[in-house]
């Protein structure tokens, strides 16, 4: 089917009896699907009028700081429509109405993709901007974003994309892992223990099919008191235990400072200094800073960064046919920021 660009278009988009997911796929998107319907009640009006065509130029601004990510997506949407695209490059940080994106071409030739570039700019900086604040909560202690869960699969590979923007040092979610150009991390979760019936077998065989460049990190929280399952891995491997990961459930409080603290002190006590302690469940940027002073090394971090809320995105058009244009309350003109970049005329 061709690209949206009336109302008379929507009749034929026709929906499977067989369709297997609600998401979009790629060429929904690329074809306008996923618009609101008043842009192409737009263009039908503008054609009406032979005004389509009208060079604008149109910038997109947030609505509260952040951290931007989206723009690799959004400019491969506009790509090949002859525009002139200017763009903050991921990673920046951004200020409430700082212009990160421009787009200046006939209005016909993006109109209808408003919706689907503030979508992808909006919830990937807010996903950013979350992984930033765990970042910094952090400090050089290592963290890994597994929030996948948490979300759509159709967006988790996006989520988890700019956590690593923000700042994670890694991913659960493999596409999300494979589209940053590195590799998944993760080790074992509960399931494997809950059906082997005991946590030591699982670690043996863990450690017995495992790369030896693997750092073997075990659950040590699923049937016994943790620190005396932790002594129980660490000597049964023999020195090939990299950490042990502490998950305990709100049932039972969570991971607190407290078992954190009698963990290293008794790993230490035992010769077991090298051992480190990575901590997930519910962890928030001041749980997190807590946890350090205890001792705990690393972190996983899942709904802090995949609850986090969008960024809202406004775009305005600043100029029509070269002369300054705002609707009211706006100032007429374009908005200068001196991170803005000329990607290439698209």
């Amino acid at each position: 089917m061709k690209q949206l660009d009336s109302m008379v278009d929507i009749k034929d988009i026709t929906i499977s009896a067989d369709r297997l997911m609600h998401s979009a796929t790629h060429d929904e998107i690329l074809k306008g699907h996923t618009t609101d319907i008043y842009f192409l009640r737009t263009l039908d009006i503008l054609k009406d009028l032979e005004l389509d065509s009208t060079e604008v130029v149109a910038e997109i601004f947030p609505r509260k700081p952040g951290v931007l990510a989206g723009i690799k997506e959004a400019i491969n949407l506009l790509e090949g429509r002859g525009l002139e695209i200017w763009a903050v490059d991921e990673g920046e940080t951004f200020e409430t109405k700082e212009t990160i994106m421009r787009i200046k071409g006939k209005y016909k030739d993006f109109a209808i993709f408003e919706t689907t570039l503030l979508g992808m700019m909006a919830s990937a900086s807010g996903w950013a901007t979350a992984s930033r604040i765990v970042k910094e909560a952090c400090g050089d202690k290592f963290f890994l974003c597994f929030g996948a869960r948490h979300v759509h699969p159709a967006v988790a590979p996006v989520m988890e994309r700019a956590a690593i923007i923000g700042g994670a040092g890694g991913v659960s979610c493999i596409l999300a892992a494979k589209l940053s150009g590195i590799e998944p991390s993760g080790t074992v979760p509960h399931s494997a223990m809950l059906v082997a019936g005991d946590t030591l077998p699982v670690a043996l065989t863990y450690d017995k099919i495992s790369d030896p460049s693997h750092n073997r990190i075990i659950l040590v929280d699923t049937f016994k008191d943790e620190v005396e399952e932790a002594i129980r891995i660490a000597k049964a491997l023999k020195g090939k235990l990299y950490g042990v990961r502490l998950d305990t459930p709100s049932e039972r409080g969570g991971v607190t400072s407290g078992l954190v603290k009698e963990m290293r002190a008794k790993l230490d006590l035992e010769g077991l200094s090298e051992v480190k302690i990575f901590v997930s469940g519910g962890l928030t940027p001041e749980k997190i800073k807590t946890l350090i002073e205890a001792g705990a090394d690393a972190f996983g971090v899942g709904s802090f960064i995949s609850a986090a809320s969008p960024i809202d995105m406004t775009m305005d058009i600043k100029m029509v046919n070269g002369k300054a244009v705002a609707k009211r309350g706006r100032i007429p003109g374009l908005v200068e920021n001196s991170k803005l970049k000329i990607v290439k005329s698209l």
